[in-house]
């Protein structure tokens, strides 16, 4: 497998574009004005260039919704697509962090939303990878296809055919990465998340978690699957690294900064120093304030269902 020589500027920093830099409000997480912020939605703010998070894993953008490449020795994986009109600079931003677009495997999509899969039938024909999601999320992703989409000028979205499915359990194996696949509806009916990366800093190893369980859908049984979910999260022991779909979570933030801000500290990261993405006590601190707030959510629709009508 050939691998293209990576220069310095995109190992250890990420450039934000100059829309960004001029969009960026005084004492405001650049994540934040990415995800949310008044100027969220103008494209060239966007269009960040890619970096190096560990040595087998890269975030590739755009600057609100995450794409990253997993690489291994047998082939690489790619979590989500962003969306049009992102794509080309997605593309662009794997190839100069070194990684072939063909060399790529498998497309995984964390959820049925348009900027999780609207640049998936793209990047599917010029990798040839197989696109995975579960079965409820194609059904979502197949009804997108021909809508305007939201952020192109209302273009129709192109989305792919129904591919590789996956469920609650199922495995995908690929060179060293063993990933375990967990379903958490509620987001959308078919929202995953992935436990069992194995990610390279030097001699070390970290295990990382892709996506999160996300409350339940609205209801009582809705809060029922929101405690099944947080339950699989907190089930997951040992995370260190988690890598988020979104650069920001609101309302405030991934404790420890969101993508970004930890891009700026490895940016300048010496040797010896902590890795800015190896964060454990931030993620147990998520999976058990998740389990409580789901447990809160179950018992006000339980009391809503048991007050007379």
């Amino acid at each position: 497998m050939k691998r293209i020589l990576m220069t310095a500027t995109y190992v250890m920093a990420v450039a934000l574009s100059d829309d960004l830099v001029k969009a960026q409000p005084v004492d405001e997480p650049v994540s934040k004005t990415c995800r949310e912020g008044p100027r969220a939605r103008e494209i060239e703010i966007q269009k960040i260039e890619p970096f190096k998070v560990f040595d087998n894993l890269y975030h590739v953008g755009p600057c609100y919704v995450s794409a990253w490449i997993l690489t291994t020795p047998q082939g690489d994986i790619m979590f989500d697509s962003a969306q049009e009109p992102f794509v080309d600079k997605v593309m662009d931003n794997i190839k100069k962090v070194g990684v072939n677009l063909g060399d790529i495997k498998y497309i995984i999509i964390n959820h049925g939303h348009v900027d999780h899969a609207g640049g998936a039938a793209r990047l599917q024909e010029f990798t040839g990878a197989r696109v995975v999601a579960t079965p409820e999320d194609w059904s979502m992703i197949e009804a997108l296809n021909g809508r305007p989409n939201n952020r192109d000028g209302g273009k129709p979205n192109v989305t792919p055919k129904r591919d590789m499915e996956v469920h609650e359990g199922d495995h995908l194996d690929l060179g060293d990465q063993h990933l375990i696949i967990h379903t958490a509806p509620g987001h959308t009916p078919g929202n995953l998340f992935i436990e069992g990366l194995l990610l390279k800093d030097g001699a070390r190893t970290y295990k990382g978690i892709w996506g999160g369980g996300g409350a339940g859908a609205p209801g009582l049984e809705g809060a029922k699957q929101g405690v099944i979910n947080a339950q699989k999260l907190i089930a997951v022991r040992g995370v260190q690294v988690y890598l988020m779909t979104h650069s920001w979570q609101p309302p405030d933030g991934y404790p420890g900064g969101g993508i970004l801000e930890r891009a700026k500290l490895l940016a300048t990261r010496k040797p010896g120093d902590p890795h800015p993405f190896v964060d454990p006590a931030s993620w147990e601190a998520r999976a058990k304030r998740s389990l409580e707030t789901a447990q809160r959510v179950l018992a006000q629709e339980q009391a809503k269902a048991a007050a007379p009508k």
